[in-house]
């Protein structure tokens, strides 16, 4: 049960569900009964080809579209319009007005949220130092190159102070720099107890961001997990140097597939459950292993093998 407390007040230990959420346009199924939790002071990252169902999740989440079935939940109550105004929202697109100036326009967004005049100034002039675009306050939106436009944008989902972050796409068009100042700032909101999703095709920083991360394909949630769950949940890529083992030395073996040789190092794929020990003392009874290296996928890897997989009839 959520807890109490007065309008505007923060809720801290709160988590997000997203249970069993289905959407369907027409003929066309964009989510199928969507889950995943994503507990306070965590990082989810939700990652999928486009047209995956990530952005309509989010959107569902916010209010913005109405699911078929299912619900989503803050703190185990469902999310009314209260509880929505206690989440940050960072659209993919631009969700800003581009002729009105960055500091009045955060400020009239904090305001939008129930914050006072002057608690919403004094948290646009906040946000706007922390994230490096103090010197821009006084432009129109219009005027910013696309990377601070981005950061406005984050600005506008922190100004209110918020209980749970939702973002789309944050990282998008940001020079490293800039990412790394997103990172952080987003790690601190986790460090707060803020739940924190977002979504990103940028793999490599979901990968080192993440504490878990759930993989969307055609509108259903296919894996989830940290990332070194993930990555131990596919297949092993080995690579054995056995330099007096003959060819094919190790076709035999169950569960194992070579995908290449070079010279005497052979690359081997073992599907999940099988021992790699097993395959350790088939190459010694060759004769003696120069190398034995686990190799683990990169989230990046990994990604690709569930996204072309077929989904289940």
């Amino acid at each position: 049960m959520a807890p109490n407390r007065t309008e505007g007040a923060s809720v801290g230990t709160s988590g997000l569900e997203i249970d069993r959420i289905s959407k369907r346009y027409g003929d066309v199924v964009a989510l199928r009964e969507m889950s995943f939790t994503v507990d306070a002071g965590e990082m989810f990252g939700f990652v999928g080809s486009n047209g995956a169902g990530k952005t309509t999740t989010m959107r569902i989440a916010l209010g913005v579209l109405a699911a078929d079935s299912g619900e989503v939940r803050f703190g185990g109550a469902p999310l009314d319009l209260r509880l929505r105004r206690r989440i940050g929202y960072m659209p993919e697109e631009r969700g800003l007005y581009p002729k009105m100036k960055v500091d009045e326009q955060l400020a009239y967004l904090g305001e939008l949220h129930g914050m006072s005049h002057r608690d919403a100034r004094a948290a646009a002039q906040r946000w706007t130092e922390r994230l490096g675009i103090a010197q821009r306050r006084r432009d129109a939106v219009e005027k910013l190159s696309l990377g601070n436009q981005q950061r406005v944008q984050l600005a506008a989902a922190l100004v209110h102070d918020p209980d749970v972050l939702v973002l789309d796409e944050p990282f998008s068009g940001l020079d490293p720099v800039a990412v790394d100042v997103m990172s952080g700032v987003l790690r601190e909101k986790c460090d707060a107890g803020v739940p924190v999703v977002f979504s990103s095709h940028q793999l490599d920083l979901v990968q080192r961001l993440c504490d878990r991360v759930g993989i969307v394909r055609a509108g259903e949630l296919v894996a989830s997990g940290t990332v070194a769950e993930l990555r131990d949940s596919g297949p092993v890529t080995l690579i054995v140097d056995a330099p007096d083992a003959a060819p094919g030395w190790a076709d035999a073996l169950p569960g194992v597939t070579a995908l290449a040789t070079d010279g005497t190092r052979t690359t081997l794929r073992l599907e999940p459950g099988t021992d790699d020990q097993s395959v350790l003392h088939a190459a010694l009874a060759t004769g003696p292993v120069r190398e034995f290296t686990r190799h683990r996928p990169a989230l990046t890897e990994l990604f690709r093998n569930v996204v072309t997989e077929e989904p289940a009839a």
